[in-house]
């Protein structure tokens, strides 16, 4: 028997959920709200958005840059890159084998921008061979294309949430800067990484020529993400947002949400990092023999769930814990109310489950969770053998 699960319609049930599938389902704060309600807000097409400007100027004071852009999405921040960076059709990005841009924005530097994405294997750490990356770099026949650009991601999401070494990223910068080719960060998740390094975002970013960042994963803002360089690159980006349908009116709603975010949000994101650890440990210390954890390394909000045998699918793991059964309650597995526990964590077909963890959960819901995880571990170790 198993209770059906109404807690996403925002229907009462008789489950409590904690779901740790994405940062991108973090919800605005109170305080957000109230901002997004008061907020002064005019046409960004025509530049007279004075919330969005704060934003944009506090962004690019933030990191260092010159100017930053406001856009709807980090897809679009990224292509938007690509595309001034590689303002000619039929030239070349080198970008990790395991990056977002590669993997899960449908392609759009070939699809809409023209741009070749040359892969290049990540390493574990979300790293790649420099040596490799020098050999990679065409334009020198007549037969091959320019490469114009190399992308990084910065913290890595698939390579669970690691944050690139500083010194690597002068490594990287030194190269490109001998060969003319501009580096772009991936930077969805940077504030994570500063928080991780204990540095400013301003160090982390430093070698690359430009970033973007969300604002609606771990930053809980309702949309939006920042793309940050140049004055001259912003002003290209800005002519090209507006190609791709990304001239918006009255942003300043969404802005408010955002600069709220780097006073409110950003200082709170080691809270999160410690809450993903609690976990980590957690499944570490059960010492199972189906799951592991690569606690050592785990680096920010991001926690890469290892599965050991072939006898159990990430994605059946999925719906194992996202379900309450009746023994569960039996032997009481529920919250202070009574209310079983539904973990919900993101698993497809990969030999892992993704666990991301943000603002809006608590120390009670992470506890919820760690119980529903071992216990469930358990089961897993019961029935196989």
């Amino acid at each position: 028997m198993s209770y059906a699960n109404n807690s996403s319609n925002g229907v009462q049930s008789d489950e409590r959920v904690v779901d740790f599938r994405s940062d991108t389902i973090s919800v605005p704060t109170a305080s957000m709200r109230k901002a997004i309600y008061e907020a002064v807000v005019g046409d960004d097409v025509y530049g007279e958005d004075p919330t969005v400007l704060e934003l944009e100027r506090r962004s690019a004071e933030l990191f260092g840059k010159e100017a930053a852009l406001f856009v709807p999405t980090g897809t679009m921040a990224n292509l938007l890159a690509v595309m001034v960076h590689c303002s000619r059709r039929g030239t070349e990005a080198i970008v990790g084998d395991a990056a977002h841009v590669f993997l899960y924005e449908q392609g759009g530097a070939a699809q809409i921008a023209g741009v070749l994405l040359s892969t290049i294997k990540n390493k574990p750490d979300g790293t790649f061979c420099l040596d490799e990356l020098v050999h990679k770099f065409r334009g020198f026949d007549v037969h091959e294309p320019n490469t114009t650009l190399v992308l990084v991601e910065n913290t890595h999401n698939m390579c669970g949430g690691k944050v690139l070494p500083l010194q690597w990223l002068e490594d990287l910068s030194k190269i490109c800067k001998e060969r003319s080719v501009k580096l772009h960060m991936d930077g969805a998740r940077v504030f994570n990484a500063a928080a991780h390094l204990n540095v400013p975002v301003a160090r982390v970013v430093r070698d690359v020529d430009t970033v973007c960042f969300c604002l609606s994963k771990g930053l809980a803002c309702p949309v939006g993400s920042m793309l940050i360089g140049s004055k001259d690159f912003i002003k290209e980006a800005h002519r090209l947002r507006k190609a791709l349908g990304g001239g918006m009116r009255q942003v300043g709603f969404l802005a408010a949400a955002g600069l709220v975010a780097l006073d409110e949000i950003v200082p709170k994101l080691k809270i999160d990092h410690q809450r993903t650890k609690r976990i980590a440990e957690s499944i570490y210390t059960l010492k199972s023999p189906l799951f592991t954890v690569d606690l050592a390394n785990l680096h920010t909000n991001i926690l890469m769930v290892q599965i050991l045998t072939d006898k159990v699918k990430s994605c059946e793991l999925g719906k194992r814990l996202s379900t309450i059964e009746a023994k569960e309650i039996e032997d009481g597995l529920v919250d202070a109310s009574g209310k079983g526990i539904c973990v919900k964590i993101s698993a497809r077909d990969w030999a892992f489950a993704r666990i991301v963890v943000y603002t809006n959960l608590t120390d009670e819901e992470v506890d919820l969770a760690i119980k529903k995880i071992e216990y469930v571990i358990r089961e897993y170790e019961k029935n196989i053998k």
